[in-house]
C-alpha cells in the first residue's frame, strides 16, 4: 500500500493511555532519546513545518500526542526517554506512560525508534531496543541526522550499533537512515507504514 500524506492534523495530547483517542485506527508511534530530532522527523514526514513542536530544550514532549493522518491512521509522538529537566518522580511517570502505551495499545502497528547517527551506541538505546525485542513489539530503528557527519563516520556508528545488537539478536531489526534536512528516509518510513497496514489487512 502506497502512503501519500495529504492531510495531517493534531487531535490530542494525553498524559496517559486512558486519555488517548478511542483505539479504532492504526497507530504508528515515534520515540527516541531527547534531542534525537523526533519533532523535525515528524514534520518532515507530514511535510508540515510545525505539526510537532520543535524546541531547543531537550525533553519537551511530556505527553502522548496524536496526529490524524488522511483521516485513517494516527501518527503518535511519544515522550522522549533519557535526559529531561524534570524530577526523578516525573521521569518515572514518563517511563511508565511510555511502557503502558507500547505494551497495552492494541492499535499500535509499529514503533519507530529514533537513534542519533552522530554518536556511538548508547546503553539506554540498546536497553530499550532489547526490551522491545523481548516483549515482541513490532518496531523499526531509524537513524537520524545523517547529514551532520561524513557518511563514513555515521556508518561507523551504525555498524557499532549493529555489532552490539548482534550480541543478543539472532536477526537484526529493520533499519532506516534519515535526515530531516535532506528529507532522506521519508519514503522508506512511509513504505514501512504502508506495508504494516497492508499485512494487517
Amino acid at each position: 500500500m502506497e502512503i501519500n500524506i495529504k492531510e495531517a492534523r493534531f487531535i490530542s495530547s494525553s498524559p496517559d493511555l486512558k486519555g488517548c483517542p478511542p483505539p479504532k485506527l492504526p497507530e504508528f508511534a515515534f520515540i527516541g532519546r531527547s534531542n534525537v530530532g523526533k519533532s523535525s522527523l515528524i514534520n518532515m514526514l507530514a511535510m508540515h513545518g510545525n505539526l510537532a513542536k520543535i524546541s531547543s530544550t531537550p525533553g519537551k514532549t511530556k505527553l502522548i500526542n496524536h496526529f490524524l493522518i488522511n483521516q485513517n491512521w494516527y501518527l503518535v509522538d511519544l515522550p522522549g526517554y533519557g535526559y529531561a529537566k524534570v524530577s526523578k518522580n516525573q521521569r518515572s511517570e514518563f517511563r511508565q506512560t511510555i511502557l503502558n502505551y507500547i505494551s497495552k495499545r492494541d492499535t499500535l502497528y509499529c514503533l519507530y525508534v529514533l537513534i542519533d547517527s552522530r554518536i556511538p551506541p548508547q546503553a539506554i538505546d540498546l536497553k530499550f531496543v532489547n526490551w522491545l525485542g523481548e516483549n515482541q513489539v513490532p518496531f523499526v530503528v531509524v537513524f537520524t541526522k545523517t547529514d551532520k557527519l561524513a557518511q563514513a563516520e555515521w556508518h561507523r556508528n551504525v555498524d557499532l550499533f549493529k555489532d552490539k545488537l548482534a550480541e543478543v539478536w539472532d536477526e537484526l531489526p529493520p533499519m532506516i537512515f534519515s535526515s530531516s534536512v535532506k528529507k532522506t528516509g521519508r519514503d522508506d518510513i512511509l513504505t514501512s507504514i504502508g506495508q504494516a497496514m497492508e499485512s494487517a489487512g
